[in-house]
């Protein structure tokens, strides 16, 4: 079906055109398209998905670099709630990569190479300071639910706030994708204020 170019005339038929006019966006600003491998449930019901359209999604990288990503919308069969499916390096509700987040509240303002001004480094180390009682409650639920035993919790309380998660997700590069992976696929992830406020 994709081999439809009339050679002859030079047109491209009725039944591709609109395929054609619907990604004419692509020319203008590549974009990624994100695919689930494996079999999505809804995070609240735990029903199939439907596939229901796409949207894109504008993502800040660590050069400062914007990327489009299209996001496949999903509804539940059950609750008919819509989903995005969201790759392992995108934070819900922020515009720029997991790993920039992670390396701003992991690292010293000295030693930073994320393209972000200070304004917004405050922003994400006073969120994730705000968030880690949540977010550890959160993670020590999900544990619970699935017989998980979490390495017991160190002594000591002067450690930075992400090394409390170290018990459940590690500490190796990319821990904070795997703090929001699980935390959201069980429908736990805080909303922001500004989510409810839009239409």
């Amino acid at each position: 079906m994709w081999a439809c170019w009339n050679r002859l005339t030079g047109c491209i038929p009725n039944s591709t055109w609109s395929l054609y006019q619907s990604m004419s966006w692509l020319r203008s600003q590549p974009a990624f398209f994100v695919r689930c491998a494996e079999m999505v449930l809804s995070p609240c019901c735990g029903e199939v998905l439907k596939i229901i359209g796409s949207r894109r999604r504008k993502v800040v990288g660590e050069d400062g670099e914007q990327r489009v990503l299209v996001l496949r919308r999903l509804r539940c069969s059950n609750c008919r709630k819509v989903h995005h499916e969201l790759p392992d390096c995108v934070v819900p509700y922020k515009r720029y990569e997991s790993g920039c987040v992670e390396q701003v509240v992991s690292e010293s303002s000295e030693t930073l190479t994320v393209a972000a001004d200070e304004a917004t480094v405050r922003r994400w180390k006073n969120w994730f300071r705000e968030q880690t009682v949540y977010l550890l409650g959160a993670l020590r639920s999900i544990a619970i639910r699935i017989q998980k035993n979490p390495v017991e919790q160190s002594s000591d309380p002067s450690q930075p706030a992400h090394h409390r998660y170290g018990r459940f997700v590690g500490d190796a590069p990319g821990w904070l994708a795997r703090i929001v992976r699980p935390i959201v696929n069980a429908n736990l992830w805080p909303h922001t204020r500004s989510a409810f406020l839009s239409g």
